[in-house]
């Protein structure tokens, strides 16, 4: 697509990685960081030492703490912020947005006080602007390097789709386009909790068979859960859905995974997010998820255990027995 300016809110390693893969795709980049003592750090050594160490920015990308010098002039805002903070950081973007800028929803989570997505919550802060989200199996370590990915940008606007698809397509980064944000939106968040679930797995020393059993009926909660809110079920078996889980549940690039596996081994909820030292999405959404089920009646055993294991100090071996020994059921029955 013709160049353009393109704001990215929150310096974390997402954006960061986005940021530079829009500068490589040839757009001017302004990136929002939270302090100014952050934003110059990245100007100044043109790289993110904190989360992306030794990834060079490209001079097109300027880091800024300044809201509205940050969307001057961009027709495209790009969120990154974690869920907790998506409400927040808008509104102090709101007074500079209007129906002129498409503002895109890279972050994966819910707004557990509302039981939002995050698009949503955009959509409440910014009313007049267009909406879209981008989700799929992506690293920020790996979207920094150039690693082939591919990921979906969804709107209920399908020229607005096709417009942020184009933004992001590259040689390296292969975008498809959709009409199903609600779909998208709770494949990418829900999918944390069981990449929590397979940590855990995998931190008390079980093995494949266990984390292939847990991913399977972790998309089929996903997707019962998805299909109720009103999202396409054709949408779980693809990029934002078993895509995404895949690669939250297998890489250590995942936190929500070595979080898991610190749970797993033992620690407490409280030692393992100070180890991990970043958000872990899959605790700020467990409770969400939960809410959510018993609001549309949804059956979604694996979220309710680790809501146990989580914030009840449950046992995760007592977590998996009572997993295992579940009344019997078909497949694909009612129950699933």
């Amino acid at each position: 697509m013709e160049k353009t300016k393109v704001t990215v809110i929150s310096s974390g390693g997402w954006g960061t990685a986005l940021a530079i893969l829009l500068a490589g795709n040839g757009h001017e980049v302004s990136l929002w960081s939270y302090t100014k003592e952050e934003a110059d750090a990245i100007n100044l050594n043109r790289e993110n030492k904190p989360f992306l160490p030794g990834i060079v920015l490209p001079a097109s990308v300027n880091a800024t703490n300044n809201c509205e010098e940050a969307v001057s002039g961009a027709e495209f805002i790009v969120s990154t912020t974690p869920s907790k903070f998506v409400r927040g950081i808008m509104q102090k973007f709101a007074p500079f947005l209007d129906e002129r800028h498409t503002i895109i929803n890279a972050s994966k989570g819910l707004e557990e006080e509302t039981l939002l997505r995050l698009s949503e919550v955009i959509g409440e802060v910014c009313p007049k602007s267009k909406l879209a989200v981008l989700s799929g199996p992506s690293h920020a370590e790996e979207v920094a390097k150039w690693i082939p990915t591919t990921c979906v940008a969804a709107s209920s606007n399908e020229d607005a789709a096709n417009r942020v698809q184009s933004l992001f397509m590259s040689p390296v980064f292969r975008v498809y386009s959709s009409l199903d944000m609600a779909g998208v939106e709770l494949g990418g968040a829900l999918k944390n909790i069981i990449a929590l679930a397979a940590g855990i797995s995998d931190g008390m020393g079980y093995g494949d068979n266990t984390k292939a059993a847990l991913m399977t009926r972790g998309i089929a909660e996903i997707s019962r859960l998805g299909v109720k809110m009103g999202a396409q079920l054709i949408t779980f078996s693809g990029l934002a859905g078993i895509g995404d889980l895949i690669v939250t549940c297998t890489s250590m690039h995942s936190r929500n995974r070595r979080a898991g596996i610190m749970l797993g081994q033992g620690r407490s909820l409280s030692e393992t997010l100070k180890e991990v030292g970043a958000v872990v999405e899959g605790v700020n959404t467990a409770r969400a998820a939960k809410l959510m089920a018993e609001k549309y009646n949804v059956q979604m055993p694996i979220i309710f255990e680790i809501n146990k294991a989580l914030f009840e100090g449950k046992d995760p071996k007592q977590v998996v027995n009572d997993l295992m020994t579940r009344d019997k059921t078909t497949e694909y029955g009612v129950n699933l």
